[in-house]
């Protein structure tokens, strides 16, 4: 009962449009930001951070930004990786080349070179769609590779590829401790996550659903469809390419081309039809379940093993946790393929109505 609305009456449209328009929800999310930005810093261990917490962060902004063009734009994609490496190598390349170049704008540099990236690959989605634009955007990704390995200049002529950066400072503090790391990361994924939630609800948002529920239909009552699909390239590509930077500066510290491979773009896809399509909340549902469940099972494993008088070797408990982690995947699609935002929004709405008969 106490997820009840009632006497939360709404006096006008912008009112009734606001992104929480119940107060529960307003607080609900509130209590959960200032656990992230305040709790979470005083109560995790270093491991938590390193290996947990901010992967987890940076790979829910990157499904945020591939949610934007395959769940509201329905355009499928599986050149994310290509997106990501693009963001990190340009980032790279302005914050070495520029002397004094501060982290945040290279960052932000990465990120729109990674949208004048997505929007060239984008460019086939205006002719094809479905599968044809999954290869189409698949050659994204072995441009990147072929790009990024064979020429020298984007890599700082380093013979093998792998740049690596250090002294990370945000306005004259660093941020090499794991915490402040997890602070960074978590201040750009708010502020991402506010603005893709901003645009969903805009007209452009609107745009977007009508290009992905049909497209004929929405380009005869005047959407433009070249003009809908190109920003939604546009505006993932953006988001994705920010991710690749933060995940090649501030998580992995030293890269090269193959920590963006095509996996990437295929576990990017993973998270938002787990998580949830066209969902700003499957996103970070999503990610909890890629980056958590091999974690878990890679601990659990080994456990169950010595409870049943196994030696669990580490090549054994790897295969055990890619077959597991592929058969829940199955399992997951066909029990519930709206995703785990659909069972989110089912709990809410019987909160709503309980105690009383659904």
């Amino acid at each position: 009962m106490f997820y009840r609305e009632n006497g939360q009456f709404k006096t006008s449209y912008r009112a009734d449009q606001q992104i929480f328009p119940i107060t529960q929800d307003r607080w609900a999310v509130l209590a959960i930001v200032a656990f992230a930005f305040i709790a979470v810093p005083l109560l995790g261990s270093d491991y938590t951070f390193r290996a947990i917490l901010i992967p987890f962060v940076i790979m829910s902004l990157a499904a945020l930004g591939v949610n934007i063009l395959v769940g509201y734009c329905g355009q499928i994609s599986l050149g994310s990786g290509a997106f990501m490496a693009v963001g990190a190598y340009a980032a790279f390349n302005f914050f070495v080349r520029i002397p004094g170049m501060p982290l945040i704008p290279a960052l932000i540099l990465g990120g729109l070179c990674s949208t004048a990236f997505g929007i060239l690959f984008g460019l086939p989605s205006l002719r094809v769609k479905g599968l044809y634009l999954a290869v189409a955007t698949l050659a994204a990704q072995f441009f990147s590779d072929w790009m990024f390995l064979r020429i020298k200049w984007f890599t700082n002529d380093s013979p093998s590829g792998s740049v690596s950066v250090s002294n990370l400072q945000v306005f004259g503090f660093g941020i090499d401790s794991p915490v402040a790391k997890y602070l960074f990361c978590l201040t750009i994924l708010t502020l991402l996550a506010l603005m893709a939630k901003n645009l969903v609800r805009s007209a452009i948002g609107r745009e977007w659903m009508a290009i992905r529920d049909m497209d004929v239909a929405a380009a005869v009552i005047g959407i433009r469809p070249m003009f809908a699909k190109l920003s939604a390239f546009a505006v993932s590509s953006f988001i994705i390419g920010v991710a690749g930077a933060l995940w090649g500066f501030v998580y992995l510290g030293s890269w090269e081309p193959a920590a963006f491979s095509v996996d990437m773009s295929f576990r990017l896809l993973f998270m938002v039809i787990i998580g949830g399509m066209g969902s700003i909340m499957g996103s970070f549902f999503g990610a909890a379940f890629i980056v958590l469940l091999p974690i878990f099972l890679s601990q659990f494993l080994p456990f169950l093993g010595g409870l049943i008088g196994m030696d669990v070797t580490t090549t054994a408990a790897s295969h055990a946790e890619l077959m597991i982690f592929g058969a829940l995947i199955v399992w997951f699609l066909i029990v519930e393929p709206h995703g785990l935002a659909k069972l989110w929004s089912v709990a809410k709405q019987k909160l709503r109505l309980w105690p009383f008969p659904h």
